[in-house]
């Protein structure tokens, strides 16, 4: 069988961090989601890969090649007007060969388990798969009523959601599909919706459900990549291939990659992941769930908690990070600290798409964009959404959100 992945979104609600990337590039315990995604096909069997590509495009080209690296043949086309999800899948058509084919959004966080169950369904019931995943919270979402095993009605983000049960972004489609996204109209958004395009499969020959037998991430504001990073290193195994220093204390596992080096004096609490050419101390504290970029630096008197570090990026001495992800090439003066906690205990709000909305979180820091470099003892508030580019002057406090290429005194 065949794959489309669709990787064209500019991924705005993602913001700062796509400014420069596309989402599916965006690295969930070091690794990026396509390549995530890529690897659990592979793992079925499935290496005859299209990519459907937009944004950023090159930069997903250069990574994946021809696909190589990852014992696969990948294909590109391009999305050049991204015009909804059914505009996406019919772009796939010329290079499915009328067969039928699994179709995943790129920012979708498969696991082999979710593929080798989809192949299942499909072959047991030789129907149209959509697969579905259970949330708290469905409100957002294509919630969808099923029946015996059946898709039965699907709403898009209604207001009083029928069940908590959620379109997961997971598909097996038989080659009319492409007739039938042809017959499509635009949605009141000015979209072609898949959605609207699996209605009318339902009522005329049925579309199976699957609920998907692994955890499903949803990866679609900024700080859902802190959870999906903590639920991707749950079973890390230790693995030091970079030069560790006498008196370096490490607990709990611990992944050094080739070229990292580790000074004396630094206490690392796992699961961690330090990767290529970072280096890290002297005195510095890792604690779980951080990921430190390719080419970082982690100074003395420097704190990293539950966070994401991008490659090439910063906090050389006297810095507290946490609950955070940094972007690439950004660097924190002496003393900046990040604040991830109110004072009230109550949930971070924070900025996404130019409104200040409630995180779900208690505990957040700041969502930085790429070279970002802030002065001596700057503080920044807890929910502080930093915009590529800024800069901010010594003793500054920020809070809120910066756009990006701004100069903060």
């Amino acid at each position: 069988m065949k794959a489309l992945v669709l990787a064209a979104g500019e991924g705005k609600r993602m913001l700062p961090l796509t400014e420069n990337k596309p989402k599916p590039m965006l690295a969930i315990a070091g690794k990026p989601m396509i390549q995530r995604s890529l690897e659990a096909l592979r793992d079925n069997g499935i290496t005859d890969v299209t990519i459907i590509i937009g944004w950023e495009s090159k930069k997903i080209r250069t990574f994946l090649g021809s696909g190589s690296d990852l014992g696969m043949n990948i294909q590109y086309l391009m999305q050049e007007k991204r015009m909804g999800t059914a505009h996406a899948i019919g772009t796939g058509e010329p290079n499915m060969g009328g067969e039928e084919f699994i179709s995943i959004n790129g920012d979708v966080l498969l696991t082999p388990n979710m593929v080798k169950a989809v192949l299942d369904r499909y072959n047991e019931t030789g129907k149209t798969i959509m697969s579905l995943a259970e949330v708290p919270d469905p409100c957002g979402f294509g919630v969808i009523e099923t029946r015996d095993g059946m898709v039965d009605k699907i709403w898009e983000k209604p207001e009083c959601p029928p069940t908590n049960t959620v379109n997961a972004g997971i598909y097996c489609f038989k080659p009319g599909i492409f007739d039938r996204i042809r017959q499509t109209p635009l949605s009141p958004r000015g979209e072609y919706e898949i959605t609207d395009t699996l209605r009318e499969l339902v009522a005329d020959e049925g579309v199976a459900s699957l609920l998907l037998p692994d955890k499903w991430l949803d990866i679609g504001r900024p700080w859902d990549l802190l959870e999906a990073n903590k639920y991707h290193m749950e079973n890390l195994e230790t693995s030091i291939e970079g030069e560790v220093e006498d008196g370096v204390t490490i607990r709990g596992p611990v992944v050094i990659k080739k070229g990292a080096y580790i000074k004396a004096g630094t206490y690392i609490e796992g699961p961690v992941i330090i990767d290529e050419k970072a280096r890290v101390g002297p005195n510095s504290y890792l604690r779980p769930s951080t990921y430190i970029g390719k080419g970082c630096h982690i100074g003395a008197a420097t704190e990293i908690k539950n966070s994401i570090i991008m490659d090439n990026s910063n906090a050389p001495h006297h810095n507290y990070v946490g609950d955070s992800i940094m972007g690439e090439g950004c660097n924190l003066g002496s003393g900046t600290k990040v604040a991830n906690l109110r004072f009230d205990d109550g949930n971070v709000p924070t900025v996404l798409k130019g409104k200040l909305v409630d995180s779900g979180r208690r505990k957040l820091g700041i969502i930085m964009g790429d070279n970002v470099k802030t002065g001596l003892n700057v503080c920044l508030d807890p929910g502080t959404v930093v915009g590529g580019g800024v800069r901010i002057a010594p003793g500054a406090y920020v809070r809120g959100y910066l756009a990006p290429g701004s100069f903060v005194k």
